[in-house]
Order: C-alpha cells, then structure tokens, then sequence
C-alpha cells in the first residue's frame, strides 16, 4: 500500500487505491467502483480534505484542451489543470487570470472548491471567477451546472470542498492579457497602518508580512503597468537563509525575537514590472503549517495587533511571518467573504516546530473579531459553527443530500463537519 501526504506532511492517509485516469471513460469506472472518492491536487491543504482510505484520484492527466474566447474575457479548462501550466497557456494565448494567491501549483479545481484567492479590495476569491462546471456525480455520470444549468448545484459547487462530485471541466472569467509592477518596501507597520486604505484604494493588489516580534513590515504593491521588457528576477525573501533562521528557532526558541528584529532591512526598495502570471506566485521551499481567518474588514487590523500581542506576552515561538490581505465581498455560499469585504490574515508556523496549541489559542481571538477560516487552512469548526458562520449553509447540505445520496465524496472530515450521514 502506498501512502499519501500533504505539502507539509501533516495530513497523510493510505488510500485502497490511488489513480491517475486519462480519460472520461477511465474516471467513470473508477468511480463506479470505488466505495469512497476523493480528488488530489498538488496537496497544499492542511485540512484533511484529501485524506481518504477509499480512492484517491489525481486528474492532472486527464486529457483535454485549455480553451479561451475570441475577446480573452472567458477560459474553459480540465479541471485538474495546475494554475502554473493553465497560466502559462492563458498568456501564450493572449489571456490572465483576474488574480492569483502567491503560489501557483494547485489545481484548478482544488483552489476554486476552497476559496484561494490572491489580494485586493476589488477582487474576489478565484471561485468567483466560476461560470460553469462539467461534474461526475457518484454513478460515474456528468452533469453540467451554471447559473441558468441546474443553478441550485452552480451555487453550491462554486465552493464546494469537493463534495457534490468531480469537477472535470471549468469555465471561468478572465481577462486580456495584462503586465503588473511589482514593488516590494520595507516600512514600520505603523506607518502601514496610517497609510493602508490609501494603499488599498490607490493600488489594485497590496498586502503586507510581519513577523510578530518585529516592528518593520514587507509592504508588496501590485499594479498593472506597461510592459518594460525582459521582467527581473527578484525573490521577497531568501529560502536559504530563513530556513536557516526556522532551524535555529526550533533549537533555541528563546533566539525567535532576536532574530525576528534582525531579518528584514531597514530600508528595502525592489521594483520589477512582468507578465502577470509570473509576477503573482513566489516559490516556496521552507515548508510550513498555516492557519487562515477572514475576518471583516474593520476587524484585520484589531486581531491582528491583538495575535501579535498575545505572541510576545507568552514569548511563543513563532517563526514565521503573518501575511495581511483584502479580499471582496460575493455571494457564494460557503465563501468566507459572503456579504462582507474580507481582510485575510495569515498565520504560518515552520513545519519542524510546535503549532497545534498555538493556532487553537490564536483561532480564539480571530473567532472573537468575528472571522471565518479559510477552509484549506488549519481551524476547529464544529457543525454547529458552520452553521452559525453560513447562514446558507443549510442550502449547500441539502444540494449535496440530493446529488450524492451515497455519501461517496465524503471523507471522514467532512462527513463530521456537514453531520453527513450516507443514503442507500
């Protein structure tokens, strides 16, 4: 038996079987065989979302064509298509995604069935992006949904945590072709503080990384500009040497803060201008475990001097930076930014170091500012949270009672989130 795991290698399982299938046909059987299914992408959640002892598919092979319209305002994909590969094509072909998160391997229908989204007080989650969807339902059978196409399906699949079934093929908005300067400064946060709806209003993508021990922050500005030819390279930080930092951290944890104060220059100024698909995403090779609250906008910045507070009184060693961004309010179902203008604040912890007490203190004081998780990312939420935070949530359940009656894209996690229980 092979056994799977996650990016950061704390959810793993031993799937009865794992798959690639090539085609429609291949999937189906699949399907119909398996007592329980779930899809992987590039296994960047750290919820158990992929976890299965049933089937575990990937669809990176499953053959087909990316597709983008005359005006490049609409893009139909397979579904298994990484973000890094869809781009590329979407560029070659005279077309971007709206916005982007800032890394690129996950698939695209895992990153629309979790909400990902990049920055921006204008911009949605990709899942917003969303106009239709070619889905298998649990008898190896396709269904199509839209908002004129079985709607009541389109508004639960939008973000669906993989549970109405397999997204084989998605259409989604994007747009022409576009550049984007990126600007990367260094600044107290209380001067971040004092200028960010400033910021945000004069800039199409700006967010923020703070260390909790530090008092200066990276500010990273996004903006769409003329292209200025061959784009630079230019990473935020140096892997190297931060994992050398992490390393040191998890030895000698009383060496956090000192070190914290020490890792971002005082005067930092980058620019570079390039094609959006390559300014977006930044590689990431210092593994770690992240929590995700979407909180209103009012309240990111209260919980997130209340978190970092809450750090240096108890001296805990936190390596890792917290990432400050704004997403737009939509009407998805099970989106954090249903109805409300989002400020996403990130927390990470180095993967060799301590996190789980940590994050289930910190989610505390993001539940008290009324946040909402981030479903891919570290929280606790029972079902009767679900349905306190989703007033639609209701909804979303009895979709998936009527196309999965069987239960069969239910894990163990999620059938204890949504009290799933199988029907014969």
């Amino acid at each position: 038996m092979t056994t799977w795991s996650n990016w950061s290698g704390s959810v793993s399982a031993v799937p009865a079987r794992i798959e690639r299938p090539r085609t429609e046909a291949h999937l189906a059987r699949l399907v119909r065989e398996a007592r329980k299914v779930r899809v992987v992408g590039a296994g960047h959640s750290f919820m158990p979302l992929c976890e299965t002892d049933g089937t575990l598919l990937s669809l990176a092979d499953m053959e087909g064509d990316i597709e983008v319209s005359a005006d490049c305002t609409r893009a139909s994909a397979p579904a298994g298509t990484s973000l890094d590969k869809l781009t590329d094509i979407l560029w070659k072909r005279g077309a971007s995604l709206i916005n982007q998160g800032d890394v690129n391997p996950q698939a695209l229908a895992g990153a629309i069935a979790t909400g990902t989204h990049g920055t921006g007080a204008t911009l949605g989650s990709l899942s917003t992006a969303a106009r239709s969807f070619q889905l298998m339902t649990h008898d190896g059978s396709i269904v199509s949904c839209s908002p004129t196409e079985n709607p009541d399906l389109f508004q639960a699949q939008r973000l669906s945590l993989g549970l109405m079934g397999i997204a084989t093929r998605i259409e989604i908005d994007v747009l022409p072709a576009y550049h984007l300067e990126e600007r990367l400064e260094v600044y107290p946060l209380s001067e971040i503080s004092e200028r960010w709806d400033q910021l945000a209003a004069e800039n199409r993508h700006v967010e923020f990384f703070v260390f909790p021990y530090a008092d200066l922050a990276m500010l990273k500005i996004l903006h769409p500009k003329p292209s200025e030819g061959d784009m630079r390279e230019q990473k935020d930080m140096d892997d190297t040497a931060f994992r050398r930092v992490c390393d040191i951290c998890k030895t000698f944890p009383f060496m956090t803060a000192y070190l914290q104060r020490r890792l971002l220059p005082k005067q930092m100024k980058r620019r570079r201008v390039g094609p959006a698909y390559r300014i977006f995403p930044s590689e990431r090779t210092v593994k770690f475990e992240e929590m995700e609250y979407e909180l209103p906008r009012a309240n990111g910045w209260p919980a997130l001097r209340e978190v970092i507070a809450w750090i240096r009184k108890r001296r805990l060693p936190v390596a890792f930076p917290f990432e400050f961004r704004l997403v737009a309010a939509d009407d998805i179902w099970l989106s954090p930014f249903n109805g409300r203008v989002g400020a996403s604040v990130s927390m990470h912890q180095y993967h060799r170091m301590a996190w789980h007490e940590i994050f289930a203190e910190a989610e505390k004081i993001f539940r008290a500012h009324d946040g909402r998780p981030h479903w891919a990312k570290r929280h606790t939420l029972t079902t009767s949270d679900l349905h306190a935070l989703y007033p639609q949530a209701a909804k979303f359940c009895a979709v998936r009672d009527s196309i999965d009656p069987p239960a069969k894209f239910a894990n163990a996690h999620l059938s204890q989130l949504f009290d799933i229980k199988a029907k014969s």
